[in-house]
């Protein structure tokens, strides 16, 4: 994914590493099994600081919660000095963008010296979530290598040189033995996958299901069987646990879902979400409804998502409008462009729609957005090293009223 730059941003305020843990998500709050992994990951990085690590594993194996628990375990060994940064299969430029965002600065014409700047002389932990590109992520790290920085990636899969691999299985499956003991009939079945059997347990949990009632479900979706998998978040045992989820929710809460799995940012505040899903006061336990059920995440307060497993299994089943949400994200940061500061990949999504739609007016449009967030950023003591405004590089963008892109 590749966008023209375009606009350029005046240097103010300090440049430091004071709120880079801002940017990591929360203390995972279910953490079963991975006491030894985190163990020797801990270890590992505190004895052979700056390297590069990867934890790879298949969809729903518990790499992202690993890198979270491994971060706020090391906060205090690294003075905070700790980020978390999404790439996803975006291009060098864009990364090293998303990269001054999430280190607290705006990126500017040259994000790499901001990168640098930010980074300094003091020694940190970046987590590099969802890789997805070798070569951007080769590129990306080739141009940051002498910087004093431990850089652990997430991937499903990872073919870099130069890196050591730390593969990353469903917790306790080695050793057989039970992550939740109120669904322990079904980890079998389920192959110890973490996403599948949270989800039987949140059901189960709400009293929406009973063991045996899954049980047999999930033998009729034929969960035993060997089948080919679409790609790596395919996997067969979310898609079933969702399926059997899905009949038993409401439609204010499949609206819900069909919105986040129509996003593509990474997630979605509170007040958004209930618009696009055009939720009547009547639906306000909606939302956590979905939390207690374990089908939707909640990384930052008031800011939900999906994983990437759950999102597969989703767009195999509900009607999605990525265009909608976009129009919807372009409308509500023009009306508050405060907004902008809370929702970086949101931006960075519209961009590509802007670009995609090959439409000038979007463009320009969004391009306005990036200079409003410049602008934020620069009040808010984040850096830059150009004179002017905006500071991403970026492509395309449109609109329409708040509530007419709800979610229908």
């Amino acid at each position: 994914m590749t966008r023209a730059l375009f606009g350029k941003q005046r240097p103010q305020g300090p440049i430091g590493p004071s709120t880079w843990h801002e940017s990591f998500p929360p203390r995972p709050t279910s953490f079963r099994g991975r006491g030894r992994e985190l163990a020797t990951l801990s270890k590992l990085v505190r004895s052979d600081h700056p390297t590069t690590l990867a934890l790879v594993g298949g969809g729903g194996s518990g790499k992202s919660t690993l890198a979270a628990a491994l971060g706020h375990r090391l906060m205090r060994h690294f003075a905070r000095h700790v980020a978390w940064v999404r790439i996803g299969n975006w291009d060098p430029q864009t990364v090293l963008e998303m990269m001054a965002f999430g280190l607290g600065h705006s990126p500017g014409t040259h994000p790499e010296r901001i990168v640098r700047k930010a980074i300094g002389a003091e020694p940190a932990l970046v987590v590099l979530d969802n890789h997805e590109s070798d070569a951007t992520t080769a590129a990306v790290l080739a141009k940051l290598r002498d910087l004093p920085v431990t850089w652990l990636l997430t991937a499903r899969r990872c073919l870099l040189g130069g890196i050591s691999i730390f593969p990353v299985v469903a917790p306790l499956i080695e050793r057989r033995e039970v992550l939740f003991p109120r669904v322990a009939e079904l980890t079998r079945t389920l192959r110890w996958n973490a996403v599948a059997l949270d989800i039987a347990d949140g059901l189960v949990a709400t009293k929406r299901a009973t063991v045996a009632e899954l049980e047999v479900a999930l033998t009729k979706a034929g969960v035993d069987r060997v089948v080919p998998m679409a790609h790596e978040d395919d996997i067969p045992e979310v898609r079933a646990m969702v399926m059997i989820a899905l009949s038993r929710l409401g439609p204010p809460e499949k609206r819900l879902l069909s919105v986040l799995a129509s996003s593509r940012g990474d997630a979605i505040g509170d007040e958004a979400l209930r618009v696009l899903a055009r939720l009547k006061p009547a639906d306000s336990g909606a939302i956590r409804s979905l939390c207690s059920l374990r089908l939707i995440q909640e990384p930052r307060p008031s800011h939900f998502t999906l994983h990437a497993t759950m999102r597969a299994a989703l767009e195999r089943v509900l009607t999605l409008n990525p265009e909608r949400v976009a129009r919807f994200y372009l409308e509500y940061f023009e009306a508050a462009p405060e907004r902008l500061a809370d929702n970086p990949t949101q931006l960075f999504a519209l961009m590509d729609w802007a670009q995609e739609s090959g439409n000038l007016t979007n463009v320009l449009r969004v391009h306005t957005l990036v200079e409003a967030l410049g602008h934020l950023r620069t009040k808010r003591g984040g850096a830059s090293d150009q004179a002017g405004p905006g500071g991403l590089h970026s492509g395309g963008f449109s609109s329409r009223e708040l509530q007419r892109n709800s979610i229908t």
